[in-house]
């Protein structure tokens, strides 16, 4: 099946499909899950094979799968997503009458979705991206990821599924697969309305120049990547140092650091720098290597930690194990500030668990630090409440820097709801003011519509007098679910 046949089918389903009742929409969402969970063994045991991930973490990644399907589609149910907005008319108003304005979110159209390597479940076929544009009325067209062919494959098909079972056109999702020439293909397609990716800088980015240069510019939601920093600070960490270290290098180490909120940098003060040091490198001694997701992933990871150890700058801690094919062990290297904030390179992100120790001398270098940090979906906070009531102008600005600050804790672990925001300034993503985590995942598909005048028995039901769906509306500024 070719392109152009695949989108006509998608376009041709999105005119339906864009308005199924929520009720049925949320149906069909639900029967994804359904059919996932009737396949949980089969699924498992792809995607460990295809992926080199443990059993256990497959598991949990597929219950986060059906989870935020399920999110979706109890926030379809609910409607207030729809941010249904109305003003009625005031016929007597002077000195003009006031037209009757009624606006609320409607579906773009086809959407694009590229699958993560990473995660082979929660951000792939039936992942974020997926749900979150079926759960606005989009149809997908899914590009598999080459890294877990048959994961994907499989679980297109349990879409395909529910589809069927649901009664729905089969354009509202297709599954193709392909190399670099298929993605791009995918995304210059004219009936194509948006781009979900998430992965590398380069791939992403490049996705991103080729929607913005056709005819007809399209979104791309791309998230692509972080070094996810962690600022330390004194009392906090002289109180807590060992702990620290400990938790700072389990999140480190965490799927051999193939987490996207992976914290790969870390910023200490030059008093305590030796005993941190010291405590994270006791802790990486024992943390065992792990296998990445596949041999280009690992000759990656050593290539990027080879071309680091060419500069002088930086003091090498830890370094990895003999190579390996799949299986790497973890690095540590240290620097002082001035380095690191005279040369960009030290910002750049390597996939896998490498971090990189920054030493600063007092709090007015981290006033330049934040000032020179690149944008990041999180960036952590380690200090007591004396310390953060000091520190407005450093939390003002790195406020600036991330999708997400932390005061407390590691960044690894994104809760899927509905105040999660997974995403953060370029180049962290393509678009800091979406997220593709959580409930508010679902406004990237979807844009502002508004009805001048239209007559009652035309209007969508979500804009009805009567409000027939029940839902949470701002009417002349006030938010009510009553009639009109």
């Amino acid at each position: 099946m070719n392109l152009d046949t695949i989108f006509s089918a998608a376009q041709e389903a999105f005119l339906s499909y864009k308005n199924l009742p929520a009720g049925k929409k949320a149906d069909f969402l639900e029967k994804i899950a359904e059919i996932l969970e009737e396949n949980r063994s089969a699924i498992v045991l792809m995607a460990v094979r295809e992926s080199n991930l443990p059993e256990g973490r497959i598991n949990g990644e597929l219950g986060r799968t059906t989870g935020q399907i399920k999110l979706f589609a109890s926030l379809v149910r609910e409607g207030s997503w729809l941010e249904a907005t109305i003003d009625p008319a005031d016929p007597n108003r002077t000195p003009l009458p006031k037209a009757d304005i009624r606006r609320m979110l409607t579906p773009l159209g086809p959407v694009v979705v590229f699958g993560a390597s990473n995660f082979p479940l929660a951000f792939s076929t039936a992942g974020g991206d997926t749900i979150s544009a079926l759960a606005a009325g989009c149809p997908v067209v899914y590009k598999g990821h080459p890294a877990h062919p048959d994961t994907s494959k499989f679980v297109g098909e349990c879409i395909s599924q529910a589809v069927i079972k649901s009664g729905l056109p089969a354009g509202v999702f297709t599954h193709v697969e392909g190399g670099v020439k298929m993605g791009q293909d995918l995304v210059k397609h004219p009936l194509a309305k948006a781009v979900g990716f998430t992965g590398s800088y380069g791939a992403g980015k490049s996705l991103f120049n080729i929607a913005n240069d056709r005819k007809e510019p399209i979104p791309v939601y791309a998230e692509m990547g972080s070094v996810n920093p962690v600022f330390a600070f004194p009392e906090r960490l002289e109180n807590e140092l060992v702990p620290m270290a400990q938790s700072y290098v389990s999140s480190l180490t965490l799927g051999a650091g193939q987490f996207c909120t992976n914290p790969g940098l870390i910023f200490v003060p030059r008093a305590l720098a030796s005993r941190f040091e010291n405590a994270v490198s006791e802790a990486l001694q024992s943390a065992a290597a792990g296998p990445m997701l596949h041999e280009g992933i690992a000759s990656s990871y050593y290539t990027a930690i080879e071309n680091l150890q060419a500069r002088p700058e930086l003091k090498w801690v830890k370094v990895p194990d003999a190579k390996h094919l799949i299986n790497v062990s973890p690095a540590l290297a240290e620097i002082k500030a001035s380095d690191w904030i005279a040369d960009d390179l030290f910002q750049e992100e390597v996939f896998g668990s490498f971090a990189l120790m920054v030493v600063y001398e007092d709090e007015s270098e981290l006033i330049q630090i934040a000032k020179k940090l690149h944008g990041q979906l999180t960036i952590t906070l380690w200090a007591d409440k004396s310390e953060l009531k000091a520190q407005s102008e450093l939390i003002n600005l790195l406020e600036e820097k991330c999708g997400r600050l932390l005061f407390t804790g590691v960044p690894t672990g994104v809760e899927v709801g509905y105040a999660m925001q997974h995403g953060g300034p370029f180049p962290s993503t393509t678009d800091s003011r979406s997220t593709s985590v959580g409930a508010h995942a679902i406004k990237r598909f979807a844009r502002p519509i508004a009805f001048q005048d239209m007559p009652s028995e035309l209007l969508p039901d979500a804009l009805k007098d009567e409000n027939p769906l029940g839902i949470m509306r701002q009417v002349n500024g006030k938010f009510t679910s009553d009639k009109i």
